[in-house]
Formats: structure tokens, C-alpha cells, sequence
């Protein structure tokens, strides 16, 4: 084990010691950034409380190009960790924990590799990535920060992923009136028919975007995660909710898919809300998503950074690239590791990943 896997995994385990689970999201200014603020001599640090146990904090050293952003928090541990969550366990091959593939293994090394550096260096570490209330990003952003480039680290198996799908989550609502189903029946009478009408021309709306593509990446993902409504077998069902979500490509204009979904059918829904809006990477029209990704692709090959395919998760990178950086995604881990029981990241991983930022930094 190398002394800078050494001083990441020492990083690692206080990291993951501290409870940053959204939800709740009861993040405060202290904890976790008081600690990342004793680690980074030598940067000018600011931590900002954007409400709501939404934090981030920004460190930064010299005039570096490009910023790495990293999200503290993680999602909520399921009841099938066979030891607690927040004490880190190291085996043979890896290291165990809440947030240790996603992603506090790459924050651990950024740290790790500023405390052997001392080169320029940008980090703006956040705590409102796991569930829909987005405030950090957007938050900084709002300074027009001045960076050439910003890498994102989610687990991409040490690979740059220059594209990746939209996230939308629709909720929407069908009127019908009550009355007995014995009768025959009008195509408006029943709000649960309106919704399964609404849900078998949506899918074959999905269908024919087969075709479509971008960077490697196919088609339309779409799913109804929800359908509530009616009374009984025997009564008109006078109201439905039905809940779905779509992850289009980079180029899928996102608000002419969201009206071609509500005007599916007759008589179309009575409310139609848009609960998450994630953008897909990169962001823009044909010709600059592919600008975007190219300028990309040209960035990872001049850190040696090797490119991998596109994938289907959305991350925050989305953000950076609307507001006109050159972005891409990037950190230790597999995404089939992250959310599940004893999560875990493989120390192979977090070496290659530590010493290729150090790598960066200190050419710098």
C-alpha cells in the first residue's frame, strides 16, 4: 500500500464517519466541513449554508483552471449493511462504507493528494446530490467562477465520461366522474382509463425515439413509477394520479418532450407538474453538445485521463456544462457498487485515482 492509499484511506474513514445522509440532509456547517477545513492548509476556504442542510465548501490554492467538484452527501442506508455504515472497513481489495464508491473515496484522495502538493488546485466539495432539492451548484454558479474546465467525480470506474442521459420526474393528474360502472361509458368518464390510455401511447411514444442517438447513447428511457386512484372494481374512478419519469439524450429538446407527454391523449390531463429537471451532459443543441463533448474529450487526453462510453446515470456535471464549461465526469468506483448494502470502492480504484490527480496537481 502506497503512503498516498495510505493517507486517502485515513481521509476516507473520517469522512464516512460522519452522517451526511440525504435524506434527511441535516448537514450543518460544522462536522464534516470542520474537518475538511483542518485538512487543507494552505487554501483559502469559504463554506456557505444555502439552507435546508445544503452546504458547500470551496477551497482553493493558487490560480488553478479547473475546478473538481465532489458531493459529501449520500443516500440513506438500507437495513441490510451487515456492519454499521459509518465505520469504514478495509479488506484485502476494499474499502467499505457509506459514500465510499459514492463518492467520499474521491474526496478522500483530492485531500490526501493536497496535503503532498502544492500546486494550484480548486475544489468545491457539496452536500445536495442525492436528493431533489438542488441548491449548491446553482448557488455557486451564481459567482460566475472563473474556470476553463470542471471535472465531476461520480464512480466511473477511473474513466472520463464525457455524456450522459437528462433525469425528468413528472407528476400528473386525470378528472373523471364517479358514478356506476355498469353503464357504458364515454372515453372521459373514468380518470383511471384516461391514465391507462395516457400510459400505453406513452410507451409507444418512447418507441419510436429508438432510433435516436448521441455519444454512444440510444433511445429513450422512460418509466411510470406510480399510478394511485379509483374507489372499487364497481364505481367510476373519478381521479388519478400517475407518476413517471424520462431520461432523454443530450440534443431531446426537454420541454418539447414534456408537452409532447402531456398532450398523449384526450381529454389530457387536468395538472401536469414537473417535480425534477436534471439536465443531460453535455449541455445544448446538436451542434454544441457535440462541441461541448469534443472539448471534453480534447481536455481528458491532455491530463491523460482515459475515455470511457457514455453512461445512463444524470449527474451535476449537467449543471456546469448549461452554464458553459468544458465538463466531464470522472472518480474511483463502479456505479454498480453505489446505493447498495455495504457499499464499497476497491482500493485499486482509489490508488489509480489518487495518483492520477497528483499527477495533475503537481504539474501544475
Amino acid at each position: 500500500m502506497s503512503a498516498l492509499l495510505d493517507d486517502t484511506l485515513r481521509h476516507l474513514r473520517a469522512l464516512v464517519g460522519f452522517d451526511t445522509r440525504n435524506p434527511p440532509r441535516e448537514i450543518g456547517t460544522g462536522g464534516i466541513f470542520d474537518y475538511l477545513r483542518d485538512n487543507l492548509p494552505g487554501f483559502d476556504v469559504t463554506v456557505t449554508d444555502y439552507g435546508a442542510g445544503a452546504v458547500t465548501l470551496y477551497a482553493v490554492r493558487g490560480q488553478p483552471k479547473v475546478l473538481f467538484n465532489v458531493h459529501m452527501d449520500t443516500v440513506p442506508d438500507s437495513p441490510h449493511w451487515t456492519a454499521s455504515p459509518h465505520e469504514l472497513r478495509v479488506t484485502a481489495d476494499r474499502a467499505i462504507g457509506l459514500g465510499a464508491c459514492d463518492i467520499k473515496g474521491a474526496a478522500a484522495a483530492l485531500v490526501a493528494v493536497a496535503n503532498v502538493t502544492d500546486g494550484d488546485m480548486a475544489l468545491l466539495l457539496s452536500t445536495d446530490e442525492e436528493a431533489n432539492d438542488p441548491r449548491c451548484v446553482a448557488g455557486f454558479l451564481k459567482g460566475k467562477p472563473a474556470y476553463d474546465a470542471v471535472i465531476v467525480a461520480e464512480p466511473t470506474k477511473g474513466e472520463a465520461v464525457l455524456a450522459h442521459r437528462g433525469i425528468h420526474s413528472v407528476q400528473m393528474r386525470f378528472k373523471g366522474s364517479a358514478g356506476h360502472a355498469s353503464g357504458e361509458q364515454k372515453p372521459s368518464d373514468s380518470a383511471l382509463h384516461q391514465a391507462m390510455r395516457w400510459g400505453s401511447a406513452a410507451l409507444d411514444f418512447v418507441e419510436r425515439q429508438s432510433h435516436e442517438r448521441f455519444g454512444g447513447l440510444t433511445g429513450l428511457r422512460f418509466n411510470i413509477g406510480k399510478v394511485e386512484g379509483g374507489i372499487k372494481a364497481n364505481m367510476i374512478a373519478p381521479s388519478a394520479e400517475v407518476r413517471f419519469g424520462f431520461r432523454p439524450l443530450p440534443t431531446m429538446h426537454p420541454d418539447r418532450m414534456l408537452d409532447a407527454f402531456r398532450t398523449l391523449v384526450e381529454p389530457q390531463p387536468v395538472e401536469f407538474a414537473e417535480l425534477f429537471r436534471g439536465d443531460s451532459l453535455p449541455a445544448g443543441d446538436t451542434a454544441t453538445a457535440e462541441a461541448r463533448r469534443l472539448a471534453a474529450r480534447d481536455l481528458a487526453d491532455e491530463l491523460g485521463i482515459p475515455i470511457g462510453n457514455a453512461v445512463d446515470f444524470w449527474t451535476e456535471a449537467a449543471l456546469f456544462s448549461a452554464a458553459g464549461y468544458i465538463c466531464f465526469v470522472y472518480g474511483p468506483g463502479d456505479i454498480a457498487q453505489a446505493h447498495t448494502a455495504d457499499e464499497w470502492v476497491s482500493l485499486a480504484q482509489l490508488q489509480h485515482y489518487a495518483d492520477t490527480i497528483y499527477r495533475i496537481i503537481d504539474k501544475s
